[in-house]
């Protein structure tokens, strides 16, 4: 019964991470998301291309796909399959396997062809339900980068790096600073294109001009 409750919290935080917002997004207003701009599913590149209501919305849905996954579906797994079976310190492992579920779930997302966005919304809302004072710290640091730098990329790069040692700082466990370095990890390994476009200076900036959809790409 143990493996069956962690794999089927597994398995509806990843679907639940899997949904494209972006993608369905952009596709309400006949747009290819991946055609245009960076072609990333994300919230950032939906801000680019389709505005800042459809931004917001992504924005908010993608985070809520990682908290809701850490906060609600361990607990609702729990009490399906086994009632007051599970301890609070097996909670917690429900709650990690979660986590990182749905955020594999954004990141290669099953409706894509496994090919999805960079996890920051969803790693956001992952970390708010496990780490909350860690969250906050990241949030700090990723608006000041942002509003120092206007490059969205360097600020979700420091956010990550800095999650560990803000994990570390609020007296978490070792295994919350492990998972903390491992989402850190794959957030940054999701922005290898940003970095290469970074040192060739082509990053795109806060407030640049958005780049205008093909012709045809509804299509």
């Amino acid at each position: 019964m143990d493996i069956v409750v962690c794999l089927a919290t597994a398995l509806v935080a990843y679907l639940l991470g899997s949904i494209p917002s972006g993608y369905l997004a952009g596709r309400a207003k006949g747009i290819d998301i991946r055609s245009v701009g960076s072609g990333n599913i994300g919230a950032t590149n939906v801000f680019r291309i389709l505005g800042k209501p459809a931004g917001i919305i992504v924005l908010v849905v993608d985070g809520l796909k990682g908290w809701v996954s850490v906060a609600l579906v361990p607990d609702l797994v729990v009490r399906l399959l086994a009632p007051g079976h599970w301890s609070e310190s097996g909670s917690e492992y429900l709650k990690i396997i979660a986590g990182m579920s749905a955020i594999l779930g954004h990141n290669y997302t099953c409706w894509l062809k496994f090919k999805g966005g960079k996890g920051i919304a969803t790693s956001a809302g992952v970390v708010a339900a496990l780490i909350p004072q860690a969250f906050v710290i990241a949030v700090i640091v990723w608006v000041v980068v942002c509003l120092l730098t206007r490059y969205v990329s360097v600020a979700s790069i420091t956010a990550a790096a800095v999650l560990p040692l803000a994990t570390w700082a609020v007296h978490q466990s070792p295994r919350m600073i492990v998972i903390a370095a491992v989402m850190a990890a794959l957030a940054i390994y999701k922005h290898k294109a940003n970095i290469q476009r970074l040192m060739q200076g082509t990053e795109n900036k806060i407030g640049a001009k958005k780049t205008p959809p093909p012709t045809g790409a509804g299509s």
